[in-house]
């Protein structure tokens, strides 16, 4: 039997053989590891770099300003101008022809997508990749189906392991029973919203978003506390009016007036109403009418700022066209098939309210801000599919073209307005020196070509630089996978 001195002794005698291996020297070939392989989607990662002749949209909603430059140095905007010259060293990009933004602080993201019988999967992996290619640079979770995955990975992206926009994540949804998906919690109460607020503000959490089956009492105990830490509450209902959760002190509203069920008749307290009489008031309601404008100056006064997210209200509504094929490539065989399946049953739902409904939600969102309310952008990648980053987020400032928004008014919502929603605009959201040098290079002209949006040629984050095309081509048939 071997004994403990026997033990001891060979493990000197390892010890001292390992010594003596270490002190002689490796074969060349060994002595360095081989240089990591430089990903094909990373396109700049220069120390200066030079952005030269462009058409600039800073995100303040300024004029657009031809013929200007913009000098990036170790990740932050350095100089813009009409005469900047190149440093020695610095990489020069011509710009001539087309136009630069701020990258998109989008509000209503997700990193979770329908995976089929109201399952919803976590894409860790190709979503951070999807969202960038779609310019976004920074972002707002708004609703966790697994949060401790959205809060690593907030981490993961902070300390540059993985790509992806900076992220601001919300907790788990805070909602009532009535939600047919087992991966959302159902509240008892306003103590129960209470606990559930403590626990995951002390996980990390850093906003929170309200349901649809919630009720007052809970959203005014989720408000109470959320405040009390700084922070804020955004919410996608239909049980609490917008009237109500306005005058419990909400400071965001989802889906502009999508989610409202002010213009429901007979519409019980902390009850949602019959969906169908929700959609046709709504596809139907004046944004003109006397209740419509009073609602719009409630929510104004009350400093509550809506999210715009014609993306997902597009698949809803009759008459629309279908998401790109280049979109749908991204999409695993399963949950391209699930698209596939309900996308002409929308197509084919009888009555006019289908047809109007987007038309409708855009009309009321342009007399929200004519009357001095706040919107910011989002995409909400959910529904029933079609709904893909790298592709919602331009299709999102189309529509806001459509919407009747000029271009620089687009960028502002979809950027500056997103950025002091969340306390980042001292870093992000507009193009100034000082600033983080987070930016899209557009092919084009968006203002007079809405098509352009379709071709983001890079993208910049911190400075360096991304090839949308690239990562949108290596994320093929991952959506519904990882």
């Amino acid at each position: 039997m071997t004994t403990a001195r026997g033990i001891l002794a060979g493990l000197a005698l390892a010890l001292a053989a390992g010594t003596a291996l270490a002190q002689i020297p490796a074969p060349p070939e060994a002595q360095a590891a081989p240089a990591p392989r430089r990903p094909a989607w990373l396109a700049f990662d220069e120390p200066v770099i030079l952005i030269r002749d462009v058409s600039l949209v800073d995100g303040t909603g300024a004029p657009a300003r031809p013929g200007m430059s913009v000098l990036i140095r170790d990740g932050r905007i350095d100089g813009v101008g009409p005469d900047l010259a190149a440093p020695e060293g610095a990489r020069v990009i011509e710009g001539a022809g087309k136009t630069l933004t701020p990258g998109l602080v989008l509000m209503h993201e997700h990193m979770f997508y329908p995976t089929g019988r109201d399952n919803y999967g976590e894409m860790s992996f190709s979503f951070p990749r999807l969202y960038l290619a779609g310019g976004v640079t920074t972002l707002r979770t708004a609703g966790s189906m697994s949060p401790y995955a959205d809060l690593n990975l907030r981490t993961e992206i902070a300390a540059g392991r993985t790509p992806g926009p900076d992220m601001d994540v919300t907790a788990p949804y805070l909602n009532g029973p009535g939600l047919p998906i087992v991966q959302v919690n159902a509240l008892e109460g306003a103590d129960d919203a209470e606990r559930m607020v403590n626990y995951w503000a002390a996980e990390g959490a850093t906003s929170y978003k309200t349901y649809m089956q919630i009720t007052r009492a809970e959203l005014g105990r989720v408000v109470e506390l959320a405040h009390a830490r700084g922070q804020k509450v955004t919410g996608h209902l239909c049980s609490v009016t917008y009237r109500e959760a306005a005058d419990l002190g909400i400071d965001n509203l989802e889906h502009g007036f999508f989610a409202s069920t002010d213009f429901v008749a007979d519409k019980q307290p902390d009850v949602c109403p019959d969906q169908a009489a929700t959609l046709t008031a709504l596809a139907t309601i004046d944004p003109a009418s006397p209740e419509v404008q009073a609602l719009i100056r409630r929510l104004v006064d009350k400093g509550v700022v809506l999210t715009s997210t014609l993306t997902i209200i597009e698949t809803l509504t009759t008459g629309r066209p279908k998401a790109p094929e280049a979109a749908l490539e991204l999409l695993t065989p399963p949950v391209r098939a699930q698209y596939e399946q309900v996308w002409p049953l929308v197509q084919q739902r009888p009555g006019d309210e289908f047809r109007n409904l987007l038309a409708n939600m855009m009309r009321l969102e342009r007399a929200f801000a004519d009357a001095g309310g706040t919107l910011v952008a989002g995409t909400d990648p959910t529904g029933y599919g079609g709904v893909i980053p790298g592709f919602s987020s331009r299709r999102q400032l189309q529509l806001m073209l459509e919407a009747g928004f000029d271009f620089e008014t687009v960028v502002r919502i979809a950027s500056l307005n997103g950025a002091r929603f969340l306390g980042r605009d001292a870093e992000v959201g507009s193009i100034e020196a000082g600033k983080r040098a987070d930016l899209i290079l557009i092919d084009g002209d968006p203002s007079t070509d809405p098509t352009a949006l379709d071709r983001f040629q890079y993208v910049f984050k911190s400075g360096v630089g991304y090839d949308p095309a690239v990562i949108l081509t290596g994320l093929k048939g991952t959506v519904g996978l990882h």
